[in-house]
């Protein structure tokens, strides 16, 4: 099993597209090199920001690749490779693993109502057949299922499960799963927030980073929350992981991988919009977004 680290600040990646919705690898290129120019931590494709949700396997494939041979081994790759199914999430995994990223991401199914059982299952059984180090991802408010910290805690004994992202917005449960992870016997587990707010709190929690959506729109200002930690100036990522405030009021607007979108676009590069029916910011939000990039801009913040 390769040994990574889960830690500092992850970015879901947005996928570029063109006017007709296909993939825009040039800009997708463009795209990873400016998150690492920026001092991103790791690329994270097919997360919500990813519009992973939304795209077909060959499709997801044409992405992974892209990713992989831009990336060029400057930072590890997370590849969201999970499904509704147990069988389709292994053929994603298979597929990302043969393709040579460093971590597995896997959300939890859903739509079905999954009991904890039938969760702690389904992982087990992906991660039996692969040998790709697993981060487990917990966003129950677009998925309908959650993992508590007590599956998190016996998942964690499986050898390649090797953290946990919590998108729940809870940071209870965040720390809910510092404490399970903590009780993994044969070696780290690691605990990433995926909420953009609770970064630094995460830190100071015993959790090792993020894999923050607004990184595509402000790589620079959110690698600086986990370098500014690592560097004992905790009061100052503690600024710095509050100056993204104003720019997630805008979320307000609308879905908030949409408003991400937007707004990267808003910045000048060539990524499109989100792939129908999600694609749509009422013009207030979009003289809302103008006008926070604007100020932010005038702050430094990029």
């Amino acid at each position: 099993m390769k040994q990574t680290e889960l830690k500092g600040i992850i970015c879901p990646i947005l996928t570029p597209m063109n006017a007709d919705e296909s993939i825009n690898v040039e800009e997708l290129r463009i795209q990873v090199d400016r998150m690492i120019d920026n001092g991103i931590h790791g690329i994270f494709p097919f997360g919500t920001n990813g519009e992973g949700y939304i795209l077909s396997a060959k499709e997801k494939q044409l992405v992974l690749e892209t990713v992989v041979d831009q990336c060029n081994g400057r930072v590890p790759i997370y590849a969201g490779t999970g499904a509704i199914s147990t069988k389709e999430t292994i053929e994603q995994s298979k597929m990302a693993q043969e393709l040579g990223v460093d971590v597995l991401s896997i959300i939890t199914p859903s739509f079905a109502a999954a009991s904890q059982e039938e969760l702690y299952v389904h992982y087990k059984t992906v991660a039996e057949a692969v040998e790709t180090p697993i981060v487990l991802y917990n966003i129950p408010a677009r998925t309908g299922n959650a993992l508590s910290p007590g599956t998190i805690g016996r998942l964690a004994e499986i050898e390649n499960i090797i953290g946990a992202k919590d998108s729940s917005g809870n940071f209870s449960n965040i720390l809910g799963y510092i404490g399970a992870g903590q009780k993994k016997t044969d070696g780290n587990f690691y605990t990433l927030s995926g909420n953009d707010q609770l970064i630094i709190w995460t830190l100071l929690a015993g959790g090792t980073g993020g894999i923050a959506g607004c990184a595509n729109v402000y790589p620079h200002t959110m690698a600086s929350i986990y370098d500014l930690f690592m560097e004992g100036k905790v009061e100052e990522a503690k600024k710095v992981n509050e100056s993204i405030q104003s720019f997630r009021d805008c979320f307000k607007y609308g879905n908030p991988n949409t408003i991400v979108k937007t707004a990267t676009r808003l910045l000048g590069y060539n990524v499109g919009s989100c792939r129908a029916p999600f694609n749509q910011v009422p013009e207030e939000g979009i003289e809302a977004i103008k006008r926070v990039l604007a100020e932010n801009k005038e702050k430094g913040m990029h």
